[in-house]
């Protein structure tokens, strides 16, 4: 037995409260080492009362095995231990290590050599639930200014045509009453959430560098627009939820202005990271997004004027500061209580955690219900526990959905491995509150990086609206809008239909009736199981089973299924299997989703 690959994490992602009925244990083992695991679990005050329960293996990646387990708590206080099997080969594995049967005594208490694992005391306020609403999500991410012009006197002096090639600093006149002018495109697509990118003042398109929290931009329109789009999206059942940069503002925000001005003199001076004053540009001597001070960065030159550098620059808030969290979290308070569904932060991994603890606290005072989504392309385990964010944006699942789909690098087992890997990071909560994205204003266009192939495209959509957590479509990639990474992949909406790809479209508006209709792939257990090259996934919920099947190579691939028939509820087709074995051919690539008899 490899006793080096074996962990186990109590109080983590590897032993947590699904509710305060369900307790689930997970068990971190080399792939392939166990014959069997079992967990022994009870009441830390009644030992005597244990009880025996087998484990099953979860999932796989490239070097280990994830056995789980379900508990149905009994006594809100839970200690327990591992066996494991191998062979002649017996184990117990407890909170000191592993022993062998016979070198302790598991009837002894805590003073004895084998110690066993401890959840204390499963308090309800203590368990990680998701937002109610999480499960059905269909969510539309939006970069509102290039999405619709809904009102052409908003739009900036000297707004580049619709269509036009973007740049880094154009605008094309996007708004918030454009949005609203095409909620029936949106609720006729199957859209039942929106992530609008930055709505607030700032002087770019993006609206990345905030300069007043408190404030809609007057080119997307006024607050009463915002109110009307949150009114009418609501009436359609759909949600919305806003971008939210607290990390840092932008170079024109007052009080950094100030700074700049008064130096040392300033009220605001703590409210950033300045490591000496004056204030300089070139280099900066403060700490800024994507900018460490006194490195030239590419963009600090001697052809830019200092005046633009001071507006070009986004200098970090100190969050710890308690005028600048009473500022912020005002602000929070502010749009929180007009009625929006959630959050999505801006770089939150730079920002402490105890801003983010006071954060979720704040909006869930005004909507307990709200979603809260960090930014994060690693590992969020630390900001994932319930008292911080509900999921992140899933570059965990995306990186993987590039090389598996787009660029055939990896195999259906490499991807369903690192799949894998990606859901054991994370509580079932987590998991579920994960926003699931092929693409976004951050990277190139899916259909960009598969070199044009909606074939490919539709298959990682297939996957996309099957897996665990809330779909998220880029604003156009229903359409086949393309785009190298930014500034091309935020052009501006082609609203011209016949200028879409129509097949595609429907291809995603089947996805999310789907996706919105059937409970096991909202709230349905995972299992991968792929064969050869056909990638297969397995979601399960209260009888109802269905696999989604996905060939992602230019030749025909057979895969066979324990069942006795199944429907798929993409194409259409039926198919009988003969007795408990369904044999498929899934033609090149195609993607299914397969209603199994």
């Amino acid at each position: 037995m490899n006793l080096q690959a074996i962990q186990h994490i109590p109080v983590s992602n590897y032993a947590f409260p699904v509710s305060e009925k369900e307790f689930k244990v997970r068990l971190r083992v080399a792939k392939g080492d166990l014959d069997r695991a079992r967990l022994v679990i009870g009441n830390k005050y009644l030992w005597h009362t244990r009880k025996e329960f087998p484990m099953e293996v979860a999932g796989s990646d490239g070097l280990f095995d994830y056995y789980e387990c379900v508990y149905q708590v009994e006594d809100p206080r839970i200690a327990y231990y591992f066996i494991l099997d191998k062979g002649d080969e017996e184990w117990f594995y407890g909170d000191n290590g592993l022993v062998q049967p016979g070198t302790t005594n598991i009837e002894e208490d805590e003073a004895a050599a084998f110690v066993n694992f401890q959840f204390p005391f499963v308090n309800s306020i203590d368990v990680h639930k998701a937002p109610s609403w999480v499960n059905s999500a269909v969510f539309y991410q939006i970069f509102p200014e290039r999405f619709c012009n809904g009102k052409p006197e908003l739009s900036p002096q000297g707004a580049a045509p619709w269509g036009s090639k973007p740049d880094r600093v154009n605008f094309m006149g996007g708004d918030l009453p454009g949005i609203t002018e095409k909620l029936p495109y949106l609720e006729e697509l199957g859209v039942n959430a929106l992530y609008l990118t930055p709505i607030f003042e700032a002087q770019s398109n993006h609206k990345y560098d905030t300069i007043d929290y408190t404030r809609l931009d007057p080119h997307f329109g006024e607050e009463s627009d915002l109110v009307e789009l949150i009114n009418q999206a609501h009436k359609r059942g759909i949600r919305i939820i806003l971008d939210g940069v607290f990390n840092h503002c932008g170079g024109g925000f007052r009080q950094f202005q100030d700074v700049v001005e008064h130096g040392e003199q300033s009220p605001f001076k703590d409210w950033f990271y300045i490591r000496e004053f004056p204030v300089s540009f070139d280099p900066i001597n403060f700490d800024a997004f994507g900018t460490t001070p006194y490195v030239p960065s590419p963009w600090v030159t001697k052809d830019i004027p200092v005046e633009r550098l001071k507006r070009m620059c986004m200098p970090k808030l100190n969050t710890e500061n308690p005028q600048v969290k009473e500022y912020l979290l005002g602000a929070v308070a502010k749009w929180t209580r007009m009625g929006i569904d959630g959050w999505r932060l801006d770089v939150a991994t730079e920002v402490d955690s105890h801003f983010w603890r006071e954060f979720r606290q704040t909006v869930h005072a005004i909507n307990p219900d709200a979603v809260i989504i960090g930014e994060f392309w690693r590992n969020a385990e630390a900001w994932l526990q319930g008292d911080q964010f509900d999921g992140v944006m899933n570059y965990g699942m995306q990186r993987p959905a590039v090389l598996y789909f787009a660029k055939s690098a990896i195999s259906p087992q490499q991807f369903q491995g690192l799949l894998t890997e990606n859901l054991m990071r994370y509580t079932d909560a987590a998991n579920a509150s994960m926003l699931n994205l092929l693409d976004s204003h951050d990277t190139a266009r899916f259909v960009t990086v598969c070199g044009g192939d909606t074939a490919r495209l539709k298959n990682a959509a297939t996957f996309l609206f099957t897996f665990v957590g809330m779909p998220c479509t880029y604003y156009g990639t229903e359409t086949g809008m393309t785009g190298e990474n930014d500034p091309d992949c935020r052009k501006a909406f082609d609203w011209e239909e016949s200028h879409w790809d129509k097949d595609l479209r429907c291809h995603y508006q089947k996805l999310m009736a789907l996706r919105k209709t059937r409970r096991a792939l909202q709230e349905g257990s995972v299992r991968f199981c792929s064969q050869g090259d056909v990638f297969l996934m397995e979601r399960r919920k209260d009888g109802e089973r269905l696999v989604t099947a996905i060939n992602n190579t230019g030749a025909p691939q057979a895969c066979t299924l324990c069942a006795k028939g199944a429907k798929d509820l993409l194409g259409g087709g039926s198919y009988k299997g003969e007795g408990e074995a369904l044999s498929l051919k899934v033609p090149p690539f195609t993607s299914m989703i397969l209603e199994l008899e």
